[in-house]
């Protein structure tokens, strides 16, 4: 199976295709399904309601991973995916584990 990707996410999403976009957040974030479905929706809210300027801050969320500085990531993870406590964490264990320096 090929790797999930936040670009299969965003497409997902783009399609309304809403089951597949919380099945790729559960293997990005490591959510269960509950959560990763509310995160999604939660993502798509954001869309419709802020537009271009959500997209843009979405976009600063590859960024931030890169950077690997959690202070970046997390207030991303809270806005454009509504995550706390519990699922935040898990994303950011989630993140740190797939995007470590060198892969």
């Amino acid at each position: 199976m090929p790797e999930v990707t936040f670009r299969d996410f965003a497409a997902a999403v783009m399609s309304k295709d809403f089951a597949a976009a919380a099945r790729h957040l559960r293997v990005l974030f490591g959510l269960g399904e509950a959560a990763a479905s509310t995160a999604a929706a939660h993502f798509e809210a954001q869309m419709a309601g802020q537009g271009q300027g959500f997209m843009m801050k979405a976009m600063g969320l590859r960024t931030a991973v890169a950077s690997g500085r959690e202070d970046e990531i997390r207030p991303l993870l809270i806005d454009c995916f509504g995550l706390t406590d519990a699922d935040l964490a898990a994303a950011l264990a989630a993140l740190r584990e797939r995007y470590a320096a060198g892969q």
